[in-house]
């Protein structure tokens, strides 16, 4: 089976004033990030708000878009939340809607389960949806979930169902632990959750990124992404892109970039956010859109 690989979006959520998701304003942002140059959307992933949105809300909005016309196969959505029953329910939803893969969570809350209580977790899933054509990318984000996916999990749950543990994304920020998942579990696709490792990466047998900055720079992103596949010298793009990422994750990856794409198109919706995050801040957006010059120069035309 060929490894999932490329640049992958974990797309941003936009909210009415009232909270309900802003529908055209999701449509118009995906068919953007595709456009630019991202191989898949991931909705409903951290940087979407994800665990502040309800099940029912996640499958309606993954419905929307491939109503609209986004191929599903271009979709794979966050669907981990602490409950079995209702990650199942959500990845059995991508999976019948025709998406590639979905990325899932360890259980958290249960800090003391360990690698035997998320093994068990994982199992009890792929068996729930009991479908062929799942695909799981195991999503660590430690510092949010409180929970690790480490390196001999990842393995372990590759070795049990490897047509359907596929791939992990690493949001941890701890290079070490990417290499170890890359050396502990070869026919895994590993991606890092930042173009920062995006060079560094793909030298080590990584697949691409997962990153939250692509919902803006998916362009240079995907350049850097095409460059090191066909062996290009890519030296200036990438300390561009990673200058990119720096000054937009400085001012908050969530709130910094709603305020960005604010300022840059003057749709104030993009200011919106779900408690109990803070709604972001115009003059913050500004002063980012200012900071990054001709950089951002792609987002006025954005849309």
């Amino acid at each position: 089976m060929t490894k999932f690989s490329g640049i992958i979006c974990p797309i941003l959520t936009p909210f009415e004033a009232d909270g309900s998701i802003g529908r055209d304003l999701y449509v118009r942002h995906a068919r953007w990030v595709l456009d630019q140059g991202a191989h898949y959307l991931s909705p409903f992933g951290t940087t979407g708000e994800a665990l502040s949105v309800g099940v029912s809300e996640r499958m309606m909005a993954l419905e929307w878009l491939i109503e609209a016309g986004i191929p599903a196969d271009r979709l794979m959505p966050g669907t981990g939340v602490t409950a079995l029953t209702e990650t199942a329910a959500l990845s059995s939803h991508a999976v019948k809607a025709g998406c590639p893969g979905v990325m899932v969570l360890p259980s958290f809350f249960y800090t003391a389960a360990g690698d035997e209580g998320q093994a068990r977790y994982f199992s009890d899933l792929v068996e729930r949806v009991g479908d062929s054509r799942l695909r799981i990318i195991l999503y660590n984000i430690p510092q949010n979930s409180g929970v690790p996916v480490s390196p001999a999990l990842t393995a372990e749950m590759n070795r049990r169902y490897p047509g359907a543990v596929v791939a992990y994304k690493d949001s941890s920020g701890n290079w070490d632990n990417t290499a170890a998942v890359i050396a502990a579990a070869p026919r895994v696709a590993v991606f890092p959750g930042s173009e920062s490792f995006l060079s560094k990466g793909m030298a080590a047998g990584g697949a691409g990124c997962i990153s939250a900055t692509v919902n803006l720079n998916a362009h240079a992103i995907r350049g850097v992404f095409d460059g090191l596949t066909s062996g290009a010298d890519v030296a200036a793009a990438d300390e561009a892109m990673k200058s990119f990422r720096k000054a937009v994750q400085d001012a908050g990856l969530i709130d910094g970039m709603k305020a960005l794409l604010a300022a840059a198109t003057g749709e104030t919706r993009w200011l919106n956010l779900r408690a109990p995050l803070r709604n972001a801040d115009l003059a913050a957006g500004q002063r980012l859109l200012s900071a990054l010059g001709s950089h951002a120069a792609h987002l006025k035309e954005y849309g």
